[in-house]
């Protein structure tokens, strides 16, 4: 992972165990379009990187997550972003996937261009929508945010997965 994604993610390693360096296996990202189909699209991706890792069985957990948080980002984060404001470049409007994994662990951020804050949902009864934050902690060992840094704007979006002891 290169130094954006390293300091991009930094909060999130706030209040974990250490992760040392020697205990880091694998990251992957990837851009998605500002469309809908991009969350099949994020699907097929976690599905070829958890393959890679040897982590398919979580494909079921993980994909849900990364469809919830990818449908937002690109619900909220990408339309909602600054309706008033001037028109922004491609790459500052551009949602990313990004997946990583430790030993004991495996985080999926998602990146969207909007600086607002994720806000779990009432969904009335019989709707899908509005449920998808609450998903994402039923599914999850930890979730949360923070707004980027720097001359990025936007914010990032996580889910931590504690991974099975090998046996």
């Amino acid at each position: 992972m290169g130094t954006e994604g390293s300091t991009m993610l930094e909060p999130v390693w706030r209040g974990l165990p250490p992760i040392d360096a020697p205990g880091v296996s694998g990251s992957a990202s990837c851009s998605l379009p500002a469309r809908f189909e991009a969350v099949q699209g994020a699907r097929r991706f976690t599905g070829a990187t958890l393959e890679q890792w040897n982590l398919p069985d979580m494909f079921d957990e993980v994909a849900l997550v990364v469809s919830e948080l990818v449908t937002n980002a690109l619900r909220h984060g990408v339309s909602g972003s600054h309706p008033d404001g001037p028109p922004r470049a491609e790459s500052e409007t551009q949602v990313r996937l990004h997946l990583m994994r430790w030993h004991s662990r495996l985080v999926c951020a998602v990146r969207d261009p909007s600086e607002k804050s994720p806000v779990a949902g009432e969904a009335d009864a019989g709707q899908e929508s509005g449920r998808g934050l609450y998903l994402v902690e039923s599914f999850t060992d930890d979730w949360g945010w923070h707004p980027l840094a720097g001359t990025l704007r936007g914010k990032v979006v996580w889910a931590l997965f504690l991974l099975p002891r090998p046996r």
